[in-house]
């Protein structure tokens, strides 16, 4: 399906509805597992930590929530969910009426503000690049948020998601999966906080399925866990949503390690 072709079925990306209902709909739809962005495929450095024999079967619930807990403290708020921030709040989501719009095409010429829109998101996705020190993260990043633009292209009426995907494939910009689904959030009118939390949430919950994937934890353990990190989702959450471009940032130096050991294991379940 072209964007063309959704636009036969009504413009999706207004914002309204009773209560914000429609952005809400549209972040449950943006983080589902059924959504072809291909997160499911990764384990955020989990699969090396259990080869390694660090997590194991018998690992109490106690270390997986702590493992995870510093994986979103020290890495994934003040990183990919401080980038999401920063790209929801930069994205040109407004009517674009100066110039002469070409979102398909990444020669035309293309409105002001939607340019200006763009570059700015393009600045958020290059500094999350540099604070992903591996590069099996960065890879997964960019791979998984070229699908969601890819995907997010075709299905929704977007100029600013369109032209962005279009820049994405030209190499002007990486790409990352955080950058861009902040981007569509803003453009579908997702909340910030709730971008935000969705991202936080996805992350949590897709280290923890590959646990249970990985025989090292069950679903009840892993629910357990999930429900544990509630007030660390939200104290996050509130903090990520305030951040600056400067303030992106990561410290999993243990995990980073890992990650790069995985590079080069013989055998992988996972691409992360």
């Amino acid at each position: 399906m072209t964007p063309t072709d959704a636009r036969a079925f009504g413009s999706p990306c207004a914002p309204g509805g009773a209560d914000g209902l429609v952005g809400f709909l549209a972040s449950l739809q943006l983080n589902d597992s059924a959504f072809p962005s291909g997160r499911y495929t990764l384990s955020y450095g989990l699969e090396a930590f259990v080869q390694a024999g660090i997590i194991t079967r018998s690992s109490p619930p106690k270390e997986l929530l702590a493992l995870l807990g510093d994986q979103i403290r020290h890495g994934t708020a003040p990183a990919d969910a401080a980038a999401l921030a920063c790209a929801h709040r930069a994205a040109p989501t407004g009517t674009v009426t100066t110039g002469t719009a070409s979102p398909g095409s990444v020669t035309g010429t293309v409105p002001v503000e939607l340019a200006a829109g763009l570059a700015a998101v393009g600045a958020v996705d290059a500094r999350l690049s540099a604070v992903k020190l591996a590069r099996e993260a960065r890879q997964s990043s960019a791979r998984t948020g070229r699908q969601l633009l890819t995907t997010a292209a075709a299905a929704f009426d977007s100029p600013a998601v369109t032209g962005y995907c279009a820049e994405v494939r030209a190499g002007t910009h990486p790409g990352n999966a955080a950058v861009a689904l902040g981007l569509v959030s803003a453009v579908l009118g997702v909340p910030l906080a709730h971008a935000v939390a969705g991202e936080l949430y996805t992350f949590a919950s897709g280290w923890l399925a590959a646990a249970v994937r990985l025989s090292v934890t069950d679903h009840r353990v892993a629910q357990l866990v999930l429900h544990r990190l509630g007030p660390l989702l939200e104290s996050a959450t509130v903090t990520a949503t305030t951040a600056s471009v400067d303030d992106i940032r990561s410290c999993t130096p243990l995990v980073d390690v890992m990650a790069m050991r995985h590079e080069r294991a013989e055998l992988r379940l996972f691409s992360s």
